[in-house]
């Protein structure tokens, strides 16, 4: 009997990528392929692609060559691969180029150089997919593209204008995870606040009612699941104060994940970002009194073209203000296409630099003492790993998304499991975890 084919995989870029690649292991699956976690053991490789910025696209061709180099036999997908033209001219011993959730090319150009062996059996694939990620935790992607136009931004032209997913297929979608066994769904999309804005928020049938493409009722509907809910990518926008209800409520996580970027309005200006930044603090504070225990997770950009050391000392200022939790900082880099590189004002990489680690810094502060304030708590938290020698669990609170934020350190970890959701008190902080002991069962 012929052995399946065994197909190789690179995933590159952000969560929707990975989903991306999760969807397309799904139907190779059910098509009878197996897969390798090494070059050596795989017929073929498949890269999937990130290409935001200048050096995630150099580190996207020199996976591509890694690949070709290892195995020989390389199908490049994802962000990247609408510049096919650079990618041949680098890698010229590609198979197939494809763009970002071209799934339907990515399977055919696996078929004409690894034909399957016999027809499909979906039998071969459970319920909720091939994942990447954990058992106990899953990344629900809403939506495809970007209607906003940032200036520093392609995501647009690489992945099109906004297209939502009818909200019946969101929500079957959640149901099949969360009795699959996972416990997190961590909500994604190009910016989650706008779900539905392009299908003028059209109704579905679930489970026999309407169901309403909006971003509260998404919220609301998900909220009765048994799983954390977590928003990535929302922008302050209005109508997104319904959601912080639900969080005061416990009905989804405490958690929101927006990209602010900076808090110059004349930087903003120049950035095209949505929303009112000035009103922005306005709208975080009154965010804290309706929910209390409210974390904000956001990436900032220093050095962008024209911003003087006023605007930066703004943005210093305004993270402190603001009490974000959780702060990503990125000096400013170029992109090949984006608007932004016709800006005048160019900032020098030393002060780039030395902005990042002074934000840095400060944002280590304000992590620092929010942290500190946990401290003689009991929170739930989520396990993600044990570390056996040294008889510690590594684990989240609610607070903590997985590989972006900080961890809950469980000392005395005998018994736990990746994927235990427990109770422990908090017995110490640093800049950026929380030290706990389990609590004794009642």
């Amino acid at each position: 009997m012929n052995k399946a084919p065994k197909i190789g995989l690179v995933s590159l870029g952000c969560p929707k990528a990975l989903v991306d690649s999760e969807r397309i292991l799904t139907t190779l699956r059910a098509q009878g392929y197996s897969f390798s976690p090494d070059y050596q053991g795989a017929d073929m490789v498949i890269v999937n692609t990130c290409g935001f910025i200048d050096s995630a696209k150099a580190e996207s061709l020199e996976a591509i060559g890694e690949a070709i180099s290892e195995n020989g036999k390389v199908v490049v997908t994802g962000c990247l691969g609408v510049e096919e033209d650079l990618i041949r001219k680098t890698h010229p011993k590609v198979l197939a180029v494809s763009g970002p959730h071209q799934y339907e090319q990515v399977v055919e150009a696996v078929h004409e150089t690894l034909p399957p062996l016999h027809d499909p059996y979906v039998d071969l694939v459970p319920p909720e997919g091939l994942k990447l990620t954990p058992r106990h935790y899953s990344y629900l992607k809403i939506s495809e593209g970007c209607s906003n136009r940032c200036s520093f931004c392609i995501i647009p032209s690489i992945r099109g204008d906004l297209v939502s997913r009818p909200m019946a297929g969101v929500l079957y979608e959640a149901e099949r995870l969360v009795k699959s066994g996972s416990k997190e769904l961590l909500v994604i999309s190009q910016d989650t606040s706008a779900y539905g804005q392009d299908i003028k928020y059209a109704t579905s049938k679930f489970r026999g009612r309407d169901v309403r493409a909006k971003f509260y009722d998404m919220c609301a509907e998900l909220g009765e699941l048994d799983a954390w809910i977590r928003l990535h990518y929302v922008y302050p926008y209005p109508h997104v104060d319904g959601a912080i209800e639900l969080m005061a409520e416990g009905k989804i996580l405490p958690y929101l994940d927006i990209p602010f970027q900076h808090a110059s309005p004349k930087v903003l200006k120049s950035m095209r970002r949505p929303a009112n930044q000035e009103k922005t603090l306005d709208t975080i504070l009154n965010w804290r009194k309706t929910c209390p225990d409210l974390a904000i997770r956001s990436t900032f950009i220093v050095g962008f073209p024209g911003e003087t050391e006023a605007d930066f000392n703004q943005l210093l200022d305004w993270v402190s203000e603001a009490g974000i939790e959780r702060a990503g900082c990125f000096p400013y880099e170029p992109v090949t296409g984006a608007k932004a590189n016709e800006l005048d004002g160019a900032v020098p990489e030393e002060i780039k630099q030395e902005r990042f680690e002074r934000l840095m810094e400060r944002a280590q502060h304000v992590s620092a003492d929010r942290l500190k304030q946990k401290v003689g708590k009991t929170i739930e938290v989520l396990v993600d790993d044990v570390e056996e020698e040294e008889n510690l669990a590594i684990a989240r609170s609610i607070w903590d998304a997985p590989e972006v934020d900080g961890n809950v350190i469980i000392d005395h970890a005998s018994g736990i499991k990746p994927g235990d959701k427990l109770s422990v008190k908090v017995h110490d902080s640093d800049a950026y975890d929380l030290f706990a002991i389990r609590e004794a069962p009642q």
